[in-house]
């Protein structure tokens, strides 16, 4: 058994850091200011989020992470090594951390030693590699060695994979190129598109966290959308209804279940018996969007295992993989 001082779940959208002995500390999202002329660091997490769209021509703001793989490597060393800052300030840790940062399912050789050389000069003693859909079990207590088939999904900022675990392993998986984001920007385009009012990438995230949802309701309330008219370009306020954002989210809502079918249909009959029994659990931030779970139900006939705080799971079982991690796994410096 390893152990392991800090856990990292990298997402597209946020990055999410986990503590021996003191569980979340981190919470923030993958976003990172810089001057474009000395290229020095202005805000990281929150602060660099409220600047997108905010800024001079001096100053970029950019996600260097796309699809759950580093795009842009110094920018990500960069931000990592903020966030590590910050959480070893909360907490001494003797010496350099041992620290297992959460990986998608196929990258490449190559990606992946990206991601082990950004967090290894971070300071890190020894870095970890794990699969989301095996990291996000173990922070929903699934105990991954059973022989028993367990399917997850995981619903990130720009990737969603569907996986089914068996006997400590990925048996089969599927990972998609799109999540939470792709509900955002289609509320961007139907906004645009029937009303000529453009969002900005943060007012259209909080308006679709604020009264979004993906199945109808019988007593739908109404949410403020707030952004520029595209006709004068004055700033204007529109009221829409919950309902009336279902078939915006549909297209989106539709893929992750197209998927499930699909692994569904390519996993042994023992692993889906198992899997009808126990049900689907849903994981990553993109899986609290309002009547997913339902949605998906309904789908597939399945039961949907959700919890408090499903976005939290795949940090929470970084951290907590120690047991599950072979000399393979890990690189030294």
């Amino acid at each position: 058994m390893y152990r392991i001082d800090i856990g990292i779940d990298l997402g597209t959208s946020n990055i999410r850091v986990f503590m021996r002995d003191k569980g979340i500390v981190i919470n923030q999202p993958s976003v990172i200011a810089y001057d474009k002329k000395t290229r020095k660091i202005e805000a990281v997490g929150t602060k660099a989020k409220r600047m997108i769209g905010k800024t001079t021509e001096n100053t970029i703001v950019e996600r260097p992470i796309r699809h759950s793989v580093i795009s842009n490597y110094t920018l990500t060393e960069r931000m990592i090594k903020a966030f590590i800052k910050n959480a070893l300030s909360r907490r001494h840790i003797w010496g350099r951390p041992n620290i297992c940062v959460t990986i998608p399912c196929g990258i490449t050789e190559v990606e992946k030693k990206a991601v082990m050389d950004a967090v290894l000069r971070t300071g890190a003693r020894t870095v970890y590699l794990l699969e989301r859909p095996l990291a996000g079990a173990i922070g929903a207590g699934v105990d991954i060695f059973e022989t028993s088939g367990h399917m997850i999904v995981d619903i990130g900022g720009g990737t969603t994979e569907v996986s089914v675990i068996s006997s400590g392993g990925i048996s089969e998986v599927r990972t998609l190129k799109f999540g939470g984001d792709d509900f955002t920007a289609a509320l961007i385009r139907y906004v645009r598109r029937k009303y000529n009012i453009e969002l900005g990438e943060v007012s259209a995230e909080d308006s679709k966290i604020d009264g979004g949802s993906v199945v109808y309701t019988n007593d739908a309330d109404t949410f403020e959308i707030k952004g520029k008219n595209l006709l004068n370009g004055l700033p204007v306020k529109l009221e829409i209804t919950t309902n009336e954002t279902v078939p915006i989210y549909l297209e989106t809502a539709t893929l992750i279940c197209d998927a499930i079918t699909s692994v569904l249909d390519v996993t042994e009959p023992e692993l889906v018996s198992d899997i009808t029994k126990e049900g689907i659990l849903l994981a990553g931030g993109g899986s609290m969007m309002p009547g997913l779970a339902r949605f998906v139900g309904e789908k597939t006939g399945l039961k949907i295992i959700t919890g408090d705080n499903p976005g939290d799971y795949v940090a929470l079982g970084a951290g907590s993989a120690g047991e599950y991690i072979t000399i393979e796994d890990s690189i030294r410096k």
